[in-house]
C-alpha cells in the first residue's frame, strides 16, 4: 500500500460510532432485555448478583440509556429549569453575581447526581423559550410577590421550588435563610463595635429577601429609638448602587455604620467613604452581603454575610426532583438555612492608643 493509500485508509469514515444498545447488553450478559431494564432502573425482583452483573456488562460496553427512550418510558425529559424572575424585565445576567453563580454551580451538580440536566432560562425573552423546552420542573430564585412566571408554571402543572420564600406564589417547596435573624445579628454586631447611627443600602424590588431584610432593619430602629437612615435603588443596576452609596454618605444625618444588602455594595461604600475622607473602620463601619472572595483582600478587608448559596442550590434541586418523582408527602416543604457572618477589619473599631509614660525615677520632683 502506498503512503497516500495508507493516509486515505486512516481517515475516519464520517459515520457516528455505533454505541451499545440495550439488546447488546442483554446478549453480552446472557439475560433478557426486560432483566437489563429492571437491573439498570432498580425495578423488579432480581437477585443482587444479577443486578451487579448487568451493570458491570453495561459499563464495560459503554451503554448509556437513550434520553428519548426514557422520555417515552417515564414521561419525563430529564430537564429542570433555573431562573431569576425578580428582574425579569431588565437585562440582568444573574450568573455574573457571586451568589447566583455559586447557587447555579451547586444546583447543576445536584441535578447531574440525580440523572437530570439543569437549563438556565431568562424570565422573559423575545422568543418563547419556555414553551420550546420540555421541563420536568423549575427552580425560581427570589420570586416577587404575585410572580407571574410562577403563576403560569403552576397553571401548566409544572412543579416549582423556590430559592426564597415565595409570598403568595404557589410552589411545592421553598428554601430560604432567616433574613430577619441575620440582619438583627449584623445590627447588634455593629452596635457592639460602637456604631450609634446605622444605615442601610437596600433595593426597590418586592422579593422576600429585600422586603424581610428591610423590615427587620426598620423594626430594629424603632425598638432602639434610632431614626432610620437608608437609601433604596434597583439592585440589578450596578451604577445605581454606587450612586446610592454616595447618596447615603452625603446625607446630613450620615450614618457611622452601614449594612449593604447586595453586591458590590461593599466596594461601592468603601469608594464613597474615601471620596468623603472617611476612614474605615475608624469613622465608618461596613458590612455587606456577598459570596465574593474579593472582600478578603480590599483595604481594609470588609465583613460579609454569607447566605450559603451552595447548600441552598443543592437542597432546592433535591426537593424539586423529589416532587417530580413523587417522593415524599403532598404538603409544601419549607426549609430555613443558617447564614454565616465573616467578620473582618471593616466592622471592628480599633481600640484607641494609650500613651504609656515611662516610670518616674525615685526622688524626681
Amino acid at each position: 500500500m502506498t503512503a497516500a493509500g495508507h493516509h486515505q485508509a486512516s481517515r475516519p469514515s464520517g459515520r457516528r460510532l455505533e454505541r451499545a444498545g440495550i439488546r447488546d447488553v442483554a446478549a453480552a450478559a446472557g439475560v433478557s432485555i426486560t432483566t437489563v431494564s429492571d437491573a439498570l432502573n432498580g425495578k423488579g425482583r432480581l437477585p443482587e448478583a444479577t443486578r451487579r452483573h448487568v451493570r458491570e456488562v453495561a459499563d464495560r460496553l459503554g451503554y448509556r440509556p437513550s434520553a428519548a427512550a426514557r422520555t417515552l418510558r417515564t414521561g419525563r425529559s430529564g430537564l429542570i429549569g433555573l431562573t431569576v424572575t425578580t428582574y425579569g424585565e431588565e437585562p440582568f445576567t444573574f450568573t455574573e453575581f457571586a451568589y447566583f453563580a455559586e447557587m447555579a454551580r451547586a444546583a447543576t451538580s445536584a441535578a447531574l447526581a440525580r440523572g437530570y440536566a439543569l437549563v438556565i432560562l431568562p424570565a422573559t425573552s423575545r422568543h418563547d423559550v419556555w414553551s420550546n423546552v420540555a421541563l420536568d420542573g423549575t427552580v425560581v430564585i427570589d420570586p416577587a410577590e404575585h410572580d407571574p412566571v410562577v403563576a403560569e408554571l403552576a397553571r401548566q402543572g409544572v412543579p416549582v421550588v423556590s430559592d426564597g420564600r415565595p409570598g403568595n406564589c404557589p410552589v411545592h417547596a421553598w428554601v430560604d435563610n432567616d433574613h430577619e435573624a441575620a440582619v438583627l445579628g449584623i445590627l447588634e454586631h455593629l452596635a457592639a463595635a460602637g456604631a450609634r447611627r446605622i444605615g442601610l443600602l437596600t433595593g426597590t424590588s418586592t422579593d422576600t429577601y429585600t422586603r424581610l431584610s428591610t423590615t427587620a432593619y426598620l423594626s430594629w430602629c424603632e425598638r432602639v429609638g434610632q431614626e432610620p437612615v437608608y437609601e433604596c435603588y434597583p439592585a440589578h443596576d450596578a451604577c445605581a448602587g454606587a450612586i446610592a452609596a454616595d447618596r447615603l454618605l452625603a446625607r446630613p444625618d450620615r450614618p457611622d455604620a452601614v449594612y449593604g444588602l447586595f453586591d458590590p455594595n461593599g466596594t461601592d461604600l468603601l469608594a464613597a467613604a474615601r471620596r468623603y475622607g472617611l476612614r474605615v473602620p475608624e469613622d465608618l463601619l461596613l458590612v455587606c452581603c456577598s459570596e465574593s472572595d474579593v472582600y478578603a483582600t480590599t483595604e481594609p478587608p470588609i465583613t460579609t454575610l454569607s447566605l450559603k448559596p451552595g447548600r441552598i442550590g443543592t437542597t432546592v434541586v433535591q426537593l424539586l426532583i423529589d416532587v417530580i418523582e413523587g417522593v415524599g408527602g403532598t404538603q409544601p416543604i419549607q426549609q430555613v438555612m443558617p447564614t454565616d457572618l465573616i467578620v473582618r477589619t471593616s466592622s471592628q473599631r480599633r481600640p484607641p492608643r494609650v500613651k504609656v509614660s515611662p516610670p518616674r525615677s525615685p526622688g524626681a520632683g
